[in-house]
């Protein structure tokens, strides 16, 4: 079993990458750390990113995963190869433009872009937002999955994710004690289905609200609270057509042993038990 550490960052394709640093930086709240001609890195902690927008291709996505040591990289590498996945071994220039002392990348059986990384680095150097969204840490992500049972099954025997709880078909997964890391979506499509950044308080949530909102950002869903993990949130959509989410208030679950996942039945209010409904379409983008 190849046990993830934490999640590290997402690389994320883009039309316009002067649009999405707008966006990151004005709208999101993240601080730009680097740019070039066809990348921008940008974070909300103190790594040197947790996004990167890559000019090009507007459908390509990966997320990447920390693992503690050299050897558990190289022998997930082992593992994967042996279940039959197309490992890439990162070179020396890939490496660099990941800030990572080393990476393998494969795709999954749904076709989305993992990476698995050892030392990504950090800077040492306090993240300063580009505005005061009240962001504390890159908190979370969501997949498509055209086959829920059989990634879910790689998630929890290939990889070391733990399921907390379960709404209809989808499942929310944690490699730690936070409620999830990742979010499993049914879905007939390939990628990152959602960006989350957690932030400090419901002040922040509600702050973003009315932000969004003044900046003409569509709102796809909330304010609200989430049953499952407990936390309050809002999502939006950026320009580059993804959904980002502003969440406070995240369960964790400490006690591994006693832990029972939850089955929730596929209704709005499995959602948001405050009464707020998505809005389908947008969301499920």
């Amino acid at each position: 079993m190849i046990s993830l550490y934490d999640i590290c960052y997402l690389r994320l394709g883009c039309r316009n990458l002067d649009e999405m640093v707008d966006f990151g930086t004005r709208i999101l709240g993240l601080e730009l750390r680097e740019r070039n001609e066809t990348h921008a890195y940008l974070r909300g902690d103190d790594s040197t990113y947790n996004l990167c927008y890559i000019q090009g291709d507007a459908h390509y996505d990966a997320s990447a995963f920390l693992l503690r040591t050299r050897k558990e990289l190289d022998d997930a590498a082992g593992q994967l190869e042996e279940l039959g996945f197309d490992v890439h071994h990162g070179t020396p220039a890939e490496c660099d433009e990941r800030h990572v002392e080393a990476f393998i990348g494969f795709t999954d059986r749904n076709g989305n872009g993992l990476e698995l990384v050892y030392r990504h680095h950090r800077t040492g150097v306090r993240y300063f937002p580009s505005r005061d969204a009240g962001i504390t840490e890159f908190g979370h992500f969501g997949l498509h999955s055209g086959d829920i049972e059989r990634d879910l099954s790689f998630w929890t025997t290939v990889m070391n994710a733990r399921v907390s709880d379960r709404i209809g078909d989808g499942a929310l997964l944690r490699i730690d004690p936070v409620h999830h890391k990742i979010a499993l979506f049914p879905s007939e499509k390939t990628g990152i289905q959602h960006v989350n950044f957690q932030v400090e308080s419901i002040d922040d949530v509600m702050r973003s609200w009315y932000f969004l909102q003044d900046q003409n950002v569509p709102i796809v869903f909330g304010p609200g609270r989430h049953p499952t993990s407990t936390a309050m949130f809002i999502y939006f959509l950026g320009p580059d057509n993804r959904v980002y989410e502003y969440s406070s208030g995240v369960k964790r679950i400490t006690d591994e042993a006693g832990y029972v996942p939850r089955h929730f039945e596929m209704k709005p209010s499995s959602f948001c038990m405050w009464g707020a409904r998505p809005n389908v379409e947008e969301f499920s983008e």
